[in-house]
């Protein structure tokens, strides 16, 4: 008799692991609380695959041997709590996916840069010469590439939902590139709830296996003392000079590992700002473990373009440059943003608020923030925020608003910026979404 394997969501992630079960030989059924797109529905029909949407046949799905639940799904979810209470395992698609590959696992994981990390060492093991997919949080689900093909390496964007549910997955190498509150809504509003989430991606690793961190971040020198690490440390630095690891002396990126020395001037770095540099880092740092020769790192990092969404350059109108950010949901990734900007800005934030607390950014605003444009639904913690710190703050309800007042704001040498610092879901399907429609507006104006 095969194995009762139920998928709860049927987005990408659920989809993939609904694919890969059934490739398997699981008997498999997939149930999505809410309406299924229809593009997901064509494979599940593809691939004979039984499924059910709005809403959950509970008797059913309490039949299960094992569940795969989307990231999307809260653990407090009633169908979640049932499955938990009956005893039966839960566990996240990228768990699901890994006991069915032999493939190399690096995995990375932080509040901000995972995805141009994950995105950038892809790259670098690409044009190295490795055997490589990139899955997970970006792209194709993880399960449904395991399911398509074979490959000797993966690169995986995992997010802390993803980690939380998780049992034997165990990545050779695992990145953490920063903790900052995020998802606290997740979490019960406390932090060591989140931060413990991530130092998960360390958790089945042993003395063989490597964890590469930003040495910077307190919260993750903090999170190490109650969640120590048994995998090599490798730590990254913008602030120390580092025995191994990697770090910035005299302008050069220095990364020591296993005797090996790899120096690189950060002025030829593709992607500037100071968070690009330590995701640089990070990514080299990989490519040195799985020994990527240091030309090709060198020239991936001066050719490598921004991840869209992340600081992406959409176009220059009347002198002022209009900027994507979208992928910006927490506050310390408009943080990073604000920092970058070189000129007077006209900024366009706000969405779903996920506990914001946006007083480390104040001090940003005022030195460069000239107008404030408030897109959301709820925009009243905005307001009291940033009241006294700019002239002009303005309310939009749409994207193509938001934009025509930007327009009218913005001075010749001025740059436009949506960076939101919230989620998206009050007015947009996602932060792609929400990016979309910024550079479709802007090149309609």
């Amino acid at each position: 008799m095969n194995v009762k394997l139920v998928v709860l969501g049927g987005g990408e992630s659920g989809t993939g692991a609904a694919v890969l079960g059934k490739k398997e030989n699981f008997e498999v059924f997939l149930s999505d609380f809410g309406q299924i797109e229809k593009k997901y529905k064509q494979v599940l029909l593809h691939h004979e695959i039984e499924w059910e949407e709005n809403g959950h046949s509970d008797a059913r799905i309490l039949q299960a041997e094992l569940v795969v639940k989307s990231p999307g799904i809260p653990d407090t979810a009633p169908i979640v709590r049932q499955l938990n209470e009956a005893g039966i395992p839960v566990i996240s698609e990228v768990e699901f996916a890994s006991r069915f590959t032999d493939a190399q696992l690096v995995a990375i994981t932080g509040s901000n840069g995972k995805t141009t990390t994950a995105t950038l060492t892809n790259y670098l093991l690409d044009k190295g010469g490795l055997d490589v997919s990139l899955a997970g949080n970006i792209g194709d689900s993880f399960a449904l590439d395991v399911a398509n093909r074979t490959v000797k390496n993966y690169v995986l964007e995992v997010s802390s939902f993803q980690l939380d549910g998780i049992a034997d997955f165990k990545p050779h190498i695992a990145v953490l590139t920063n903790i900052t509150p995020d998802h606290l809504d997740r979490y019960d509003y406390q932090l060591e709830n989140y931060v413990a989430s991530k130092f998960r991606i360390a958790m089945n690793q042993s003395a063989d296996d490597y964890f590469i961190y930003d040495a910077d971040d307190p919260i993750i020198r903090k999170g190490m003392e109650v969640h120590p690490v048994r995998a090599r440390l490798i730590p990254f630095s913008l602030e120390r000079i580092l025995e191994e690891g990697a770090y910035v002396k005299d302008e050069n990126i220095i990364v020591n590992i296993n005797n090996t020395q790899f120096i690189m001037p950060v002025a030829t770095l593709n992607l500037q700002g100071k968070h690009n540099i330590k995701n640089a880092m990070a990514a080299s740092t990989v490519a040195t473990l799985v020994q990527i020769r240091k030309e090709t790192i060198r020239a991936c990092l001066e050719n490598f373009q921004a991840v869209e969404h992340r600081l992406e350059k959409v176009l220059k109108i009347n002198q002022v440059n209009y900027i994507n950010d979208s992928k910006a949901t927490n506050v310390n990734a408009t943080f990073y943003a604000l920092e970058s900007m070189t000129s007077p800005t006209v900024w366009i934030v706000g969405g779903v608020d996920k506990g914001n607390d946006y007083s480390e950014l104040l001090p940003l605003v005022n030195e460069k923030v000239k107008a404030i444009i408030c897109l959301g639904l709820e925009n009243d913690k905005i307001i009291s925020a940033f009241g006294n710190v700019v002239d002009l703050m303005i309310e939009a309800h749409s994207m193509s608003d938001a934009v025509q007042v930007a327009y009218r704001l913005a001075k010749k040498g001025d740059t436009v910026l949506l960076s939101p610092a919230c989620a998206s879901f009050d007015l947009f399907e996602n932060y792609e979404d929400r990016g979309k429609q910024f550079k479709e507006a802007v090149r309609n104006l």
